[in-house]
């Protein structure tokens, strides 16, 4: 494993290779990493995600100031080689990622962060910022991320998985086999409080290949 909790305090690791690993996903569409000069495309997407889907669980003005406080580009995830695009016709239309690391949700200006590694016998890994823009919303994207995310994490030994979900996405966190652990509601800076669901999913073992 290239990254855990045996690494130097601090240390980084590598930059991923934003050409690959390209995987044919669905509907013509594909999944590959995301690199550091997406950052504006990607805040672009999160943003229409958040206003588009997000409209019949919250208000206007929550959904304004997790904006402002919570939901961004985590571009640590980015660094780290655990977020990816779903692109279609040369298109970002859905991204997410998972992570090593202890921080459970919240872009680069949210308050509550940690770089402290996991352990992969101990912890859960993290599901990490799932963003589908609204007119490709109900395609299987968030599925195929869900799934790509999941494969990568149980490779590096990782049997449980942990996210913080937004009322909105509880929905295909269910289908795909999470339950509810807490509800939780964020008060933010501006005083406007935003509930969410923290929700978790134990791994299946690879069943073995070949052997006596």
């Amino acid at each position: 494993m290239t990254a855990g909790p045996v690494a130097p305090e601090g240390a980084r690791p590598r930059a991923p290779k934003t050409e690959g690993p390209v995987v044919p996903g669905t509907a013509g569409a594909l999944v590959r990493k995301a690199g550091p000069e997406e950052v504006a495309a990607l805040t672009d997407l999160l943003r229409a995600s958040v206003l588009g889907l997000g409209a019949v669980e919250y208000s206007p003005r929550q959904l304004a100031s997790a904006l402002t406080h919570i939901f961004g580009v985590d571009t640590r995830l980015i660094e780290d080689g655990t977020y990816f695009v779903v692109e279609e016709e040369g298109r970002a239309v859905a991204c997410g990622g998972w992570s090593r690391r202890r921080t459970l949700y919240g872009g680069d200006q949210f308050a509550g962060r940690s770089d402290d590694w996991l352990d992969p016998a101990a912890d859960p890994a993290r599901i990490r910022a799932f963003f589908v823009h609204p007119d490709r919303a109900r395609r299987g994207y968030g599925r195929l991320l869900l799934e790509f995310c999941e494969a990568a994490a149980r490779a590096e030994g990782f049997e449980s998985l942990e996210l913080m979900a937004t009322l909105s996405g509880v929905p295909l966190y269910e289908r795909c086999g999470y339950s509810r652990e807490e509800s939780v509601e964020i008060e933010l800076p501006d005083g406007v409080s935003f509930p969410l669901i923290r929700m978790s999913k134990t791994l299946k073992r690879t069943a073995p290949t070949g052997g006596s």
